[in-house]
C-alpha cells in the first residue's frame, strides 16, 4: 500500500491546501456551502496532481534509477509495474472527470473543468520537454501554485487580492530556484538535464530576490486598506515578522543538508512545522475571533 501512496504522492497533496487560502483570508471559511465546494475542488486538484506525478514517473523511469533519491520511487525500484501505473492513472482521470462534473453541477462554471485540465496539459508539456528549458521549468512550477489559489477563489466566487497572488508567485519562485540550487549542490548537473544550463550563483541570487519580494508582497497585502477594511482591524501587520521567520527557517534548511523539496523540508523540520501551525492559529484568531 505504501508504494501506491508514494506513486500518487499523497504527501504532496499538502500543496493543494492553497485552494482554501482565498476563502480563508476572505473570512468565509466557516461558510458551509463554500467549505463543501472547496473540499470537492481539493479532491480534484489532488487527483490532477497525482495524474501528473505518475505521468512524470513513467517518462523518467530510467533517469530516476540513476538518481540517489528518486531511485526509491515505486516505478524506478520496480515495486509497481509501468502497466499498473498506467491503469491507476486512467482510474484517477475518470474519478477527476466525475468529481469535476459534480462540482460543475453545483456552480455551473466551466472554469471548474478548464483550470484542472490546463494544469494537467501544462505539466504534460513540462514532462515532454519544457522541463529542459531554464527559467521556463521553474515558471511552470510557479504556475501550478498560482492555479491552485486561482481555482480556490473562482469555484466559490471570492476575489483574490493581487498582493496575495504576488506573494504566491514570488514565494513559489523562491521554492523553485531553491530546489534547483540544492539539486546541483547534492547531485551535480547529471540528475536533471536542465541543471547543466543553470549555475549555483544564478540560482542563489534569484532565489533571494524572490525571497525578499515575497515578504514585500505579503507586507503590502497586510497594510492594504482593502484588506484592513475587510478584516476590520490592522493587526495583520504583526504577522509580518512571523512570516519572515518562517521563510528564514525554510532558507536555513535548504542552506543545510536538504535536497530542497518543499514538502520534505516542511515535514522534516519540527520547528518550521510548528511555526507554520502557529501562523495558522494566529491568523484564525485575527480573522475570525478578534
Amino acid at each position: 500500500m505504501k508504494d501506491y501512496l508514494d506513486l500518487i504522492r499523497t504527501k504532496h497533496w499538502l500543496k493543494n491546501i492553497l485552494i482554501f487560502l482565498p476563502v480563508f483570508f476572505s473570512t468565509n471559511i466557516l461558510n458551509k456551502n463554500y467549505l463543501v465546494t472547496l473540499l470537492i475542488a481539493f479532491i480534484i486538484f489532488c487527483f490532477s496532481s497525482s495524474i501528473v506525478y505518475i505521468l512524470n514517473d513513467i517518462n523518467d523511469i530510467e533517469k530516476d534509477k540513476l538518481h540517489p533519491i528518486k531511485k526509491n520511487r515505486p516505478l524506478a525500484k520496480g515495486a509497481i509495474s509501468k502497466n499498473k501505473a498506467i491503469i491507476i492513472m486512467i482510474f484517477l482521470i475518470l474519478i477527476t472527470c466525475v468529481v469535476s462534473f459534480i462540482l460543475y453541477n453545483n456552480n455551473h462554471n466551466i472554469i471548474t473543468f478548464i483550470i484542472p485540465l490546463f494544469y494537467i496539459m501544462l505539466n504534460i508539456l513540462y514532462s515532454k520537454g519544457l522541463k529542459n528549458i531554464p527559467i521556463i521549468d521553474v515558471v511552470i512550477i510557479v504556475f501550478g501554485f498560482v492555479l491552485r489559489v486561482m481555482y480556490g477563489g473562482i469555484v466559490v466566487g471570492v476575489e483574490v487580492s493581487k498582493y496575495l497572488y504576488l506573494m504566491i508567485i514570488f514565494g513559489a519562485f523562491f521554492l523553485g530556484f531553491g530546489k534547483r540550487r540544492n539539486e546541483i549542490k547534492k547531485n551535480g548537473n547529471k540528475s536533471r538535464k536542465v541543471l547543466a544550463l543553470y549555475n549555483e550563483n544564478f540560482l542563489e541570487k534569484n532565489m533571494y530576490v524572490a525571497f525578499a519580494l515575497a515578504i514585500v508582497s505579503y507586507t503590502l497585502w497586510c497594510v492594504d486598506p482593502t484588506t484592513i477594511t475587510h478584516v476590520g482591524n490592522d493587526y495583520l501587520f504583526w504577522t509580518i515578522p512571523l512570516v519572515i521567520v518562517i521563510l528564514q527557517l525554510y532558507s536555513l534548511n535548504i542552506e543545510g543538508n536538504s535536497h530542497g523539496d518543499p514538502i520534505e523540508v516542511i515535514l522534516s523540520d519540527k520547528i518550521l512545522l510548528s511555526m507554520g501551525i502557529l501562523y495558522g492559529v494566529v491568523m484564525i484568531l485575527l480573522l475570525y475571533v478578534i
